[in-house]
């Protein structure tokens, strides 16, 4: 009998019995796993780095369909594991997809660590994350956005992952909802799973976990700790609070997609879960980075056009009252030198009517809500708020603005500019050169430059990413560029270097 016990335990605590393991787990991804990394096929991470904690994550995937697994999880200050600084269980169900997070605290500031898990008789990969400094001469950043499977390999989070850095900073459309070949070059081999659009919790999980089957996102991920925030492909095209522009009718209410695409999200992201999405990091005395929700936290559905008679109105909102009042309120408490925004779309004011005649203005940036624009953009003036700049995904191209109020502008002296925006080239998404020449997206991008006189660098042809690094003296700005989306093995090269001193709002 105590034998019979015994094995039972065992199985208990391995997570399986007798008649689950008849009961097989398939999945669509299944066929792309690498059998060298089971059952971890989707690598660790680890996210959302405090003085004092960060969250750790995998994805434990069984053979067989499982009630639960008991998953352990260790974090020590050496590669080695000689000494386990800490170590913990946590058991996953399917109910969250088999993902694990542990939010590991008692640990020390500006410290790297690695951590690995074991379940089902094996040890995952090692992991290797960074707390957040309370005091540092400098800290640097891997600025990312946009990463279509379909476009290609995501060969920026391979070069990212050689750096080194305090965190990559993540600033949405991390995956995208379109069917194969909705949106994305399937010529190459590489289609979304599942084939259809995604619309349900499973469609969304299925395509998380594609996405984390590429090596460069594993790599990058193994390497540094992530800060994500989303923006609209997260659930939908142009999504705001209450629907999206690609959301249709036949697709079931907008609200149970929303909460599929969120729980997903959850599951398969290093990312801390609280009562917001938005929320704010300290890297010591030099930088504090606040992460905005400018999409399901507060976001009006847009107006679609200019002569639209709510286009200026109070009641378009892109934060939504609490989260405004709250962003306000952390710019004005904040103590570090540099005030970083993690800014999902353009915030600088950007007269587009050259390249784009039909579309003067892009009413899904923050130019297609001006009260709240000026409003934000009032207070960084009255405050005198010094050493503010915005970061900036979604239009897979590269950007370096003065932001300033353009009626008082000097585009000489910077006079006029009251913060620094930096836009961050797409990992994979299709750039303007997917549809057209390279001379004439320059052309493009030179009568940009010339109508926006605060637009001090622009290009939209090549894909990567940006590195940002910051001191007690200046921020330094670097546009890094892949050779190739086609294969998994590409070089890179520095395309731009830019530099903002304390104190001032001028780009050189």
């Amino acid at each position: 009998m105590k034998q019979s016990y015994a094995i039972l335990m065992l199985l208990m605590i391995m997570g399986c019995s007798k008649t689950e393991k008849s009961k097989k787990l398939t999945e669509e991804v299944t066929p792309f796993f690498e059998a060298t990394q089971k059952p971890f096929y989707h690598g660790v991470a680890s996210g959302d780095p405090l003085h004092d904690r960060v969250i750790i994550w995998t994805r434990v995937t069984p053979e067989d369909s499982l009630n639960s697994v008991v998953v352990q999880w260790e974090i020590a200050e050496d590669p080695a594991f000689v000494s386990v600084y800490k170590s913990d269980s946590i058991t996953t169900t399917p109910a969250r997809d088999y993902t694990v997070k542990a939010d590991v605290d008692g640990l020390k500031p500006g410290r790297f660590y690695y951590y690995r898990f074991k379940a089902l008789g094996t040890t995952s990969m090692t992991g290797r994350t960074k707390t957040a400094a309370v005091q540092t001469d400098s800290a640097a950043f891997a600025v990312v956005s946009c990463s279509n499977w379909e476009f290609g390999y995501f060969n920026a989070y391979q070069k990212i992952a050689e750096r080194e850095l305090d965190a990559v900073v993540h600033l949405g459309d991390y995956i995208y909802e379109y069917p194969v070949g909705g949106y994305g070059d399937t010529t190459i081999g590489r289609k979304h799973l599942p084939a259809h659009e995604i619309v349900t919790l499973q469609d969304y999980r299925t395509r998380y976990s594609q996405y984390h089957l590429d090596k460069g996102l594993q790599r990058a991920r193994r390497q540094h700790p992530f800060i994500t925030i989303w923006d609209d492909h997260e659930v939908a095209n142009n999504v705001f609070k209450e629907g999206a522009q690609n959301h249709q009718e036949d697709e079931g209410e907008f609200a149970a997609r929303k909460a599929a695409a969120t729980q997903a999200y959850y599951e398969w992201l290093p990312i801390r879960e609280g009562k917001s999405h938005y929320r704010s990091f300290s890297f010591g005395n030099i930088a504090d980075l606040i992460m905005l929700d400018e999409r399901l936290e507060g976001r009006t559905k847009p107006v679609d056009s200019l002569s639209d008679p709510a286009y200026k109105s109070e009641a378009q909102s892109m934060l939504g009252a609490a989260q405004l009042d709250w962003f306000k309120t952390t710019l004005a408490q904040s103590k570090s030198t540099w005030k970083i925004i993690g800014n999902q779309v353009i915030f600088s004011e950007v007269d587009q009517s050259g390249p784009f005649p039909s579309a003067p203005r892009n009413l899904d940036s923050w130019d297609g809500y001006p009260y709240e624009q000026k409003h934000i953009a009032d207070y960084l003036q009255e405050q005198a708020l010094k050493n503010v700049i915005f970061i900036t995904g979604d239009t897979h191209a590269s950007w370096a603005f003065e932001v300033a109020d353009l009626k008082k502008y000097n585009p000489k002296t910077a006079a006029g500019a009251y913060a620094i925006e930096l836009g961050t080239p797409s990992i994979s998404s299709s750039n303007w050169n997917e549809y057209t020449s390279d001379d004439t997206v320059k052309m493009g991008e030179q009568t940009l430059m010339k109508a926006n006189p605060h637009l001090k660098y622009g290009n939209a042809r090549d894909h990567g990413y940006l590195l940002l690094y910051t001191n007690a003296d200046k921020a330094k700005a670097e546009w890094w560029y892949v050779s190739t989306l086609r294969t998994p093995e590409a070089t890179e090269q520095l395309g731009k270097s830019m530099e903002v001193l304390k104190n001032t709002n001028r780009l050189q």
